[in-house]
């Protein structure tokens, strides 16, 4: 309530708030500043994208003038997709190759020496009938150095250790062929080496260049695996010649798929799985045994057509 009716707290006369507001800091009369209080803008510079940064450049690729200042990083090919040094890299992969399949030759010259060996010279053949224990001593290297070989990586890898055990398990193997081809007419061996090398040329040069990817089947050729040795623990006591042929026949079957499996594996590339390129020596040794496999079940088949 107002003392003086009448006046209010604007008039200045009678003490309230002057007119147009406090002159310190107040609006001026006449209410708020005209627009265009801002400072006037001139839009934002002309961008010509991105500034470099440190360890930046410009767009482009190690290599390239001004791409990623990053050592060790490697271009860019056309495809869009980064070469690095791993195993899918073409060198990398024909380096491990042509060193499995020299050593794989190797082996082969001299099981193949053996077997010619024990198969046309007598005195190799009378040794072994008064010597035939050694079959067991061969058998029993062969156990120890395959165990070896497939369950410690380090021996496997580490050379000249990996070659040396290689080198005897070659040894005691060729003996334990040669022993077993002495036992057969010359005639079916040489047959079964002749075969066997056709039948392994065929299915390298299919593994090479089937789309089928056979890396995906180890699963299946462990249970056949299993079968087979099933049905080999029966031919052991039932003589038949027919039962022969037909475990010789599946046992063929099982290991030309193996040869295929291993292949790719070694192969790389596209396919699902693969080998590293540090076990060559596994590798070499994988397709060695499919290979002498393949040649005792065809070696059979034969001996048991003949007789």
């Amino acid at each position: 309530m107002w003392q003086n009716p009448g006046v209010y707290p604007g008039d200045q006369n009678q003490g309230g708030y002057p007119q147009g507001g406090y002159p310190q800091g107040g609006y001026p009369q006449g209410g708020y500043p005209p627009p265009g209080g801002y400072p006037p803008q001139a839009g934002y510079p002309a961008q010509g994208g991105y500034a470099p940064q440190p360890g930046y450049g410009a767009p482009g690729y190690a290599g390239e003038a001004g791409g990623y200042g990053q050592p060790g990083v490697s271009d860019l090919g056309e495809d869009g997709s980064v070469k690095g040094f791993d195993f899918n890299d073409q060198s990398i992969r024909k380096s491990f190759i042509r060193k499995v399949y020299s050593i794989l030759m190797c082996q082969l010259l001299v099981t193949m020496a053996f077997i010619t060996l024990f198969t046309y010279h007598e005195g190799s053949k009378l040794w072994f009938r008064d010597h035939s224990y050694m079959m067991f001593v061969a058998l029993a290297v062969v156990i120890v150095c395959l165990i070896v070989m497939a369950c410690c990586g380090n021996v496997r890898r580490q050379a000249p250790l990996n070659f040396i055990f290689l080198g005897i398990f070659t040894l005691a193997e060729s003996f334990l062929l040669g022993a077993v081809s002495s036992t057969k007419a010359p005639e079916a061996v040489m047959m079964a080496v002749g075969v066997t090398a056709a039948v392994c040329l065929a299915l390298t040069i299919f593994a090479l260049q089937t789309k089928w990817d056979f890396t995906m089947m180890g699963g299946f050729l462990v249970c056949a695996t299993v079968v087979l040795l099933l049905l080999g623990i029966v031919a052991m006591f039932v003589r038949n010649n027919i039962l022969q042929l037909v475990y010789a026949s599946i046992g063929a079957l099982i290991f030309s798929m193996y040869l295929v499996y291993d292949t790719q594996l070694m192969m790389g590339g596209k396919h699902k799985y693969s080998i590293s390129p540090e076990e060559y020596i596994f590798a070499a040794l994988n397709l060695y045994l499919d290979i002498i496999n393949i040649f005792m079940y065809i070696l059979t088949i034969i001996s048991a057509s003949r007789d």
